[in-house]
C-alpha cells in the first residue's frame, strides 16, 4: 500500500488542437481499482498540490488523482495561450478519467477547477457520482474576474522563497488564516526558475491573455448548472467576489438544489486545508444518501 503521507506522481498525454501534451497529476491511496475514486481540480493560477491536506485525508477511503491543468505546476505549456480554455480542459480531465479507468468517480473542484466539474457533470452520460464546488458558480461577476485578471496578467521574479511566499499571503490572502506552515506549502509548490536562476510563479503567463481587457458584463453558466442531476455540495467564502450570496440561494433552488455550506472569515476560495471544509467535504461525499437531507446552511 503507497504512503497515505505522500503522493506519487503521473504525467498522461492529452491530444488537444494544439497536439499532445502531457498532464501531470498527483495520485494518493493505494490504487486499487475497486475503491473509490476522486479528482481534485485547482484554480486558475494554482495547482494540484494545493489538495494535498484534503487528498491525504480522503486517501483513507478513496484513491485521490489531483492534476495540474497544462499551463500549470509539472503539465506541459501550450504553445498556443488561446488554447488555455474549457475545451482544452475538458479533453484533458476525459484523458485523466480513461487512465483512472473507472465509470464513476466524485468531483472536487475550486473556482475554475469547480467550473469544469459543472461542465462534465451536466454532459449526458457523466460519470461524476458527487460533485462538490468550491467558490463558484454560474453566475461570474466581472469585477471578481476583473480582480483575478489583475494578477495573472503578471509575472513577478522573486530573489527567494521567503518573498515569493510573501507576494502568495498578498494576494491570496482571501483564502483565510492559514497557518504559517500551510503557506510554506503553498510557496513550495507553486515555483518555477527562470533563464536567471530567479524564482518565478509556477504557470505560463500565457494564461492571463484573456485577462487583458477588462470585463464589462458577468458571465452567465446558468444553462450547465440547470443541466446537472447529481448531488452537488457548494462552499462558498462569506467574502467571496466570486460567488455572491444571491446566486449561492439561487443554486440551492435550481438545476440539482445543491447543499450549500458558508464559510465565515473567507474570501475566493476557501483553501480545504483547515479540518472543519475537509470534514464538510468528506461528509458529503460519503453520507449514504446526500439528497435526503435539507442544505447545511440556509442562505
Amino acid at each position: 500500500m503507497t504512503d497515505a503521507a505522500a503522493p506519487r506522481l503521473f504525467k498522461v498525454p492529452s491530444l488537444g488542437a494544439g497536439g499532445f501534451h502531457d498532464l501531470a497529476y498527483a495520485q494518493w491511496g493505494n490504487g486499487h481499482e475497486k475503491e473509490r475514486v476522486a479528482v481534485c481540480l485547482h484554480g486558475l493560477a494554482r495547482n494540484g498540490r494545493d489538495f494535498d491536506a484534503v487528498a491525504r485525508d480522503l486517501a483513507r477511503q478513496y484513491r485521490v488523482a489531483c492534476p495540474d491543468l497544462p499551463g500549470r505546476g509539472r503539465s506541459d505549456w501550450l504553445s498556443n495561450p488561446a488554447l488555455y480554455a474549457p475545451p482544452t480542459y475538458l479533453a484533458d480531465m476525459a484523458a485523466l478519467i480513461a487512465r483512472l479507468g473507472v465509470t464513476q468517480l466524485d468531483w472536487i473542484g475550486t473556482s475554475l477547477g469547480g467550473l469544469i466539474g459543472m461542465m462534465l457533470a451536466a454532459q449526458p452520460g457523466t460519470p461524476i457520482r458527487r460533485l462538490v464546488v468550491n467558490d463558484v458558480g454560474p453566475l461570474l461577476p466581472a469585477a471578481g474576474l476583473n480582480r483575478i485578471g489583475g494578477y495573472i496578467s503578471a509575472d513577478p521574479a522573486f530573489d527567494g522563497l521567503d518573498a515569493l511566499e510573501a507576494y502568495l499571503r498578498e494576494i491570496y490572502a482571501p483564502f483565510g488564516a492559514l497557518s504559517d506552515a500551510q503557506w510554506r506549502h503553498l510557496a513550495e509548490h507553486s515555483t518555477r526558475r527562470d533563464a536567471e536562476g530567479r524564482l518565478r510563479l509556477h504557470f505560463d503567463p500565457g494564461i492571463g491573455a484573456a485577462y487583458a481587457t477588462a470585463l464589462t458584463e458577468d458571465v452567465d453558466l446558468w444553462a450547465v448548472w440547470d443541466a446537472i442531476t447529481c448531488p452537488v455540495l457548494v462552499l462558498r467564502g462569506a467574502e467571496s467576489d466570486i460567488l455572491n450570496r444571491d446566486t449561492a440561494q439561487e443554486m440551492t433552488r435550481r438545476g440539482p438544489g445543491a447543499k450549500v455550506v458558508e464559510v465565515p472569515g473567507v474570501g475566493h476560495a476557501p483553501a480545504l486545508m483547515d479540518p472543519a471544509q475537509i470534514a464538510l467535504v468528506r461528509a458529503f461525499l460519503t453520507e449514504a444518501d446526500p439528497s435526503a437531507r435539507p442544505a447545511y446552511t440556509t442562505l
